[in-house]
């Protein structure tokens, strides 16, 4: 888990000073781009992990060799806990979590321990993925540790754009799309963060309930959208090869039946999504049923037909 390589990875510096990439690699077994990366993530952060370039270089904590984590700031704390919070999934990284915690100053504990719990991670795509990550994110993420109502600049689904004032009460990154979990006027909403266009303090605390749990909030919203996309579905024959290829496309809408046969379903919100999912495919797919996506797939091909034949 990655979580448990940045605490590795920042205690390797502390009982050495200074690490290279390929030093720590060689120490947690993963390649040298995976260690690069993951200091690049320590210092990008906020960490005060810094390199150095040229003969003797290598990564260093600013300030020497340290023993413990007491020598941290707040805002160091905060977003040491912000990074490797969402992907301590594992016993381990959670025990790592709950040591770093306890090494922290009493003052600094209350900001840590909201900071790894105010991300979710859900690691399947919905057939689509982001450019690249929003710099809103960190802004978003600050707000939610703190508790602080924010107006946002947003364009909904509709391309109408508009203000609105939301209790931010967490975030989830969504195989690189990145959702706020937030509190309105008109209750609990989800906005993609990719649409936002601006974040700005008001002054006012945000209101939260006392039982949220940002991982079970998003459980509840995937299931919401899950029941809409998913309204059709249709078994598709396939070769094994392309099976892959086609999960990927469909994220979690595609079930594999029988790996052997490549037998395949997929689902969509209307037999005419699927077909127009599937059309590009040509003789590479063989829906089997239900027939209103055989139908939609040949009224396509006779339109295609009579516009290029």
């Amino acid at each position: 888990m990655r979580a448990d390589r940045l605490v590795a990875a920042l205690l390797l510096m502390q009982a050495r000073g200074r690490v290279s990439a390929a030093e720590v690699a060689a120490e947690l077994e993963v390649s040298v781009a995976t260690a690069r990366r993951d200091l690049e993530a320590l210092s990008a952060a906020g960490i005060p992990v810094y390199p150095q370039r040229g003969r003797g270089g290598g990564w260093s904590l600013v300030g020497g060799a340290r023993t413990d984590l007491t020598g941290l700031s707040a805002v160091e704390a905060r977003a040491l806990f912000l990074l490797i919070g969402p992907s301590a999934a594992s016993p381990e990284a959670k025990a790592a979590l709950r040591k770093l915690v306890r090494a922290l100053p009493a003052t600094f504990r209350a900001d840590a321990e909201a900071a790894a719990a105010a991300v979710a991670v859900d690691p399947t795509p919905w057939g689509e993925r982001d450019r690249e990550r929003s710099p809103l994110v960190g802004r978003l993420q600050d707000a939610v540790v703190r508790r602080e109502r924010i107006r946002i600049g947003y364009t909904d689904r509709t391309r109408q754009r508009g203000e609105r004032v939301v209790d931010p009460w967490g975030l989830v990154d969504k195989d690189d799309v990145w959702y706020l979990i937030a509190g309105t006027s008109k209750g609990r909403r989800t906005f993609r963060v990719d649409r936002i266009s601006g974040v700005v303090a008001t002054g006012e605390a945000a209101e939260r309930p006392a039982d949220f749990a940002v991982g079970e909030a998003w459980r509840e919203v995937v299931g919401d959208v899950e029941r809409r996309r998913s309204r059709t579905w249709a078994t598709v024959g396939i070769a094994p090869r392309f099976v892959p290829i086609l999960r990927d496309h469909f994220g979690r809408h595609c079930h594999v039946d029988d790996p052997d046969a490549a037998r395949v379903r997929v689902g969509a919100p209307t037999p005419l999504d699927i077909a127009r999912q599937l059309a590009g495919w040509g003789d590479a797919v063989e829906v089997l049923e239900p027939e209103p996506v055989r139908a939609e797939l040949a009224r396509i091909g006779a339109e295609l037909s009579a516009r290029y034949g």
